[in-house]
């Protein structure tokens, strides 16, 4: 296989334009959160013809030069956001990047009519019953709806099209054929996938979530005609797709569940944070899942994206002609952090190394105060985890002595230090020296509770991220963003899929 390269591009800073024509061919790079484009691949064609519907489309090709006609090569098709192009599809990601490297094709289609695909337009709730804004009830003005009927969709028809004249063009795999998209790209892969996710191994989308109402029936029942799927999900953490915090976490959580009843998945995930990626991985008797939440990332597709769906889910996965889908090893493995801990404000569980345990009592959310010199009032000067000395003490391999009236205690460490602590007291003994912590040690559930956060940080040197009353604790770089914060609470709340969960699927199975 060949190498992932970067070229160097022609910044145009004062150029703000969305998607500049200039680009198209040249070497300049547009940069912005979550859209950081590459220049134009000198490897990228551009094709014009009729697929369907006697209509004459647009795509582009991108095929690597490694490319061999006597060898079996995945598919990939990339679907580009509304007003945007096939072309713009392929600068604004790293899907020709990881294409040179692996040597598969990635077909950039250009939606038929305006830039804009034929779409289902919905309402963010299940329920049709339920009140619902305008704006998610219907397609805006200038954009297009799906048709009624799944066959009279124009772009369905191109897409399933482009899928044949490749495999008639290309010596294409067929158990290895993938489709992503972003936005209302991803609108359009969702589309695709619950009506024709069959004729595919795995779909992957990026940006905001599907409407619930196209997932859901009255019921709250499944509703899709193509079955168990391998999947990917990126949702940028300041999307704001809905707008609304507490309707975004609900919308999100809900089109991840969507793929794990019908995958089969696990309840409970591993989970790995790297930097502001924060994956989590579901593992499927049917298919997998990947879900990542991207942190301070706006609406859109950040530059690694493709390549972290083909290294992590797309390399690895096959789907039989029987229609099963097998792993095959993936170039970068789908593995927890192998050192983990979380700890979430008023729950008992915690997280340790991609399974819970139960601690002696709730975790306690609690404020540092300032008081002094305010006449009587008070500034917080700080919010931080508590939890129980002996919960880190297990944690961290080491012996955990109580006073007698259990309002002293003292951690023997394996490294052999020895550290001591008193209720109401910010200082903490390290052998024989003094230090403060970020707050004072308490007393709950006859135990004493220290900051989780100091403990890590400043006696074992680890990296601590906190996000909503949460906080993930790594031996490596992370930061906690806010869907997954909201997972990792509903598994220490002992509650990682809602009560309905097995009830989704209709009768008879998957298909509905």
């Amino acid at each position: 296989m060949g190498r992932m390269y970067i070229r160097p591009g022609l910044p145009d800073d004062d150029n703000r334009e969305y998607l500049p024509e200039k680009i198209k061919g040249s070497d300049i790079v547009v940069n912005e959160n979550g859209n950081n484009s590459q220049p134009y691949p000198k490897r990228l064609e551009e094709f014009h013809g009729i697929i369907a519907d006697d209509t004459e489309d647009e795509w582009y090709e991108y095929v690597p030069e490694s490319y061999d006609p006597d060898k079996k090569t995945p598919l990939i098709l990339s679907m580009h956001g509304g007003l945007m192009t096939g072309w713009g599809q392929a600068i604004y990601t790293s899907w020709t990047m990881a294409a040179d490297r692996d040597g598969f094709i990635v077909v950039f289609p250009n939606a038929s009519v305006g830039r804009v695909w034929q779409v289902e337009w919905g309402r963010w709730e299940s329920d049709p019953n339920q009140p619902g804004t305008e704006s998610n009830t219907q397609a805006p003005e200038g954009f297009l709806k799906s048709p009624e009927k799944i066959e009279d969709n124009h772009d369905v028809k191109l897409a399933l099209g482009l899928i044949e004249r490749m495999k008639k063009k290309y010596n294409i795999d067929e158990e290895r054929i993938f489709m992503q998209g972003m936005s209302m790209g991803n609108m359009m892969t969702s589309l695709f996938a619950r009506n024709f996710g069959n004729v595919l191994a795995g779909a992957a989308g990026s940006g905001c979530a599907t409407f619930l109402s196209l997932l859901f029936d009255e019921n709250e029942k499944i509703k899709n005609k193509a079955g168990h799927l391998a999947v990917w999900q990126s949702r940028p953490e300041l999307n704001d797709i809905p707008p609304e915090k507490e309707e975004a976490l609900k919308v999100n959580k809900y089109n991840r569940l969507y793929w794990m009843r019908l995958n089969e998945c696990g309840a409970v995930p591993e989970i790995s944070i790297r930097g502001e990626n924060n994956f989590a991985f579901y593992k499927g008797k049917k298919a997998d899942l990947v879900y990542l939440d991207i942190k301070n990332r706006d609406h859109g597709q950040s530059l690694d994206d493709g390549a972290l769906i083909w290294d992590y889910l797309f390399s690895g996965v096959r789907r039989k002609k029987d229609g099963s889908i097998v792993n095959t090893g993936s170039v970068r493995e789908r593995k927890g952090d192998a050192f983990a801990m979380a700890f979430a404000a008023e729950k008992r569980l915690a997280w340790q190394n991609n399974s819970t345990v139960e601690m002696p009592g709730k975790a306690v959310r609690w404020e540092k105060l300032k008081y002094h010199g305010l006449d009587g009032g008070q500034k917080v000067r700080g919010a931080y985890i508590c939890v129980p000395v002996s919960t880190l003490a297990g944690f961290f391999e080491a012996q955990c002595v109580y006073s007698e009236n259990r309002l002293s205690a003292c951690l023997l460490l394996k490294d052999g230090r020895t550290l001591q602590f008193a209720r109401g007291s910010i200082g903490c003994v390290i052998d024989r020296e003094l230090t403060a912590m970020y707050c004072e040690a308490l007393k709950r559930e006859n135990e004493l509770y220290i900051s989780a956060e100091w403990f890590c940080r400043y006696v074992f040197n680890l990296h601590v991220s906190a996000c909503d009353d949460v906080i993930y604790i790594t031996d490596h770089f992370n930061e906690l963003s806010v869907n997954m914060a909201d997972l990792i609470r509903d598994i220490l709340n002992g509650t990682p899929v809602p009560d309905n969960y097995y009830d989704m699927l209709p009768e008879g199975g998957e298909e509905n």
